[in-house]
C-alpha cells in the first residue's frame, strides 16, 4: 500500500462528489489537509462538508468511531456521514467545523484558550471507554491491541513492516547523530516506567498539529483521532510539555503548572503525576524520532533527540 498523500485537483473532487449524489455540490475548495489526507472544503444540501481522500480507511473509521462513541458538548467531534471508496484509495465525507487553528494562534491567544484546552482533556479523561478492551492505538472497531500501558511505552521501538513509518530505524541510522541517542532514552524508560499505574482514559495524541479549532477562546472542534489512543491521559498533556521548549506556538506557557493548578481546582488527584508525565514525554520524543528518521527530515531530529534524552536522564 502506497502512504503518499493523494494530489488531487478540485475539479476532480466536484466530479466525484457530484456523481455520488443527485444533490448538487457546490464551492469546492482545497483545505489544508494533514499527513496522509487530501481535504476539501464543499457544500451541498445547505450543509457545509469536508471530504479527505487518502490510503488509510482505518483512519476515517477512527474518526466516525471517535464522533460517535466520545463526541460531546465537552469534546466536539465532527460527526464523519460517509466512508467509502475513491481514486484508488478512500474518502470520508464530514460535517465542516469552522474556527482558528491552535497552531496559528498568536501568543495571547493561546493563553487565553489553556481553560477551554485543559477542559477538553477533562473531557477525555472522563470519556466512557468500558465498552472496549486493550491500551494503545485504537482500531476501527474502537479496541486497542496491548495488554498494558506499559506495553505500549515500550512498543515505541518496534518498526513493524505494517507501519505507516516503517524503515524508521534505517533512517535513524543514516542520519548525523546516528540510534545511539533513541537506544540510550529508550533503556532510561523501559526502567523509569516500571509498576506505573494502569490509567485507561481516552488520548487523542495530535492535538497541536492543526488538529484542534478554536473560537473565542473556546474550542469548537478536536478533528483527526487516526493517532487516538487509550492509556494514560497525561500523554495529551504531554504534547504541551514536551514540545514546549521547541515548537513556537506552545512556547512561553509552563503547561505542567497549569495542568497542576487546574487538577488542584478541580479536585483531581494524579498519583506519581511527574514520573507518569515524564515517560510520556520520553516515549513522545523517541515517536517523533522515529518520525524524523522515516521522513529523513533532519531539521529538528538533533534537538528532538536532545531534549528526549535530558527527560531520560533527569
Amino acid at each position: 500500500m502506497s502512504f503518499e498523500k493523494m494530489k488531487l485537483t478540485a475539479m476532480q473532487v466536484q466530479a466525484f462528489m457530484a456523481g455520488r449524489s443527485d444533490r448538487p455540490v457546490s464551492e469546492v475548495v482545497p483545505l489544508s489537509g494533514g499527513e496522509w489526507s487530501q481535504a476539501f472544503g464543499f457544500k451541498q444540501a445547505g450543509q457545509d462538508l469536508v471530504v479527505r481522500f487518502g490510503q488509510h480507511q482505518e483512519d476515517y473509521l477512527r474518526d466516525q468511531f471517535a464522533a460517535q462513541h466520545f463526541g460531546s458538548v465537552g469534546l466536539p467531534i465532527p460527526n464523519v456521514l460517509e466512508v467509502g471508496e475513491a481514486f484508488g484509495g478512500y474518502y470520508a465525507v464530514s460535517v465542516r467545523a469552522y474556527g482558528t487553528m491552535i497552531d496559528d494562534l498568536d501568543k495571547p491567544a493561546m493563553r487565553r484558550v489553556v481553560p477551554s484546552l485543559m477542559s477538553t482533556m477533562d473531557a477525555m479523561r472522563t470519556a466512557d471507554v468500558s465498552q472496549s478492551t486493550g491500551f494503545g492505538h485504537i482500531h476501527a472497531d474502537g479496541n486497542a491491541g496491548h495488554a498494558s500501558w506499559y506495553e505500549v511505552l515500550l512498543d515505541v521501538a518496534s518498526d513493524h513492516p505494517d507501519m505507516k513509518i516503517h524503515g524508521w530505524k534505517e533512517g535513524l541510522r543514516d542520519s548525523l547523530i546516528g540510534i545511539q541517542p533513541f537506544e540510550e532514552a529508550y533503556a532510561a524508560l523501559a526502567e523509569l516506567a516500571r509498576d506505573l499505574p494502569e490509567v485507561r482514559s481516552l488520548i487523542h495524541n495530535d492535538l497541536i498539529n492543526f488538529n484542534v479549532l478554536v473560537n473565542n477562546d473556546h474550542i469548537t472542534a478536536v478533528i483527526d483521532w487516526a493517532n487516538a489512543l487509550y492509556g494514560d491521559f497525561l500523554y495529551d498533556l504531554a504534547q504541551f510539555t514536551f514540545w514546549g521548549p521547541l515548537h513556537d506556538p506552545v512556547k512561553g506557557i509552563d503547561w505542567e503548572a497549569k495542568a497542576r493548578a487546574h487538577y488542584k481546582a478541580i479536585g483531581l488527584r494524579v498519583p506519581e503525576f511527574e514520573r507518569r508525565l515524564r515517560c510520556c514525554m520520553i516515549h513522545m520524543g523517541l515517536g517523533a524520532q522515529a518520525y524524523y528518521g522515516y521522513k529523513k527530515d533532519w531539521t529538528y531530529l538533533e534537538s528532538v533527540a536532545k531534549r528526549t534524552l535530558e527527560l531520560a536522564k533527569k
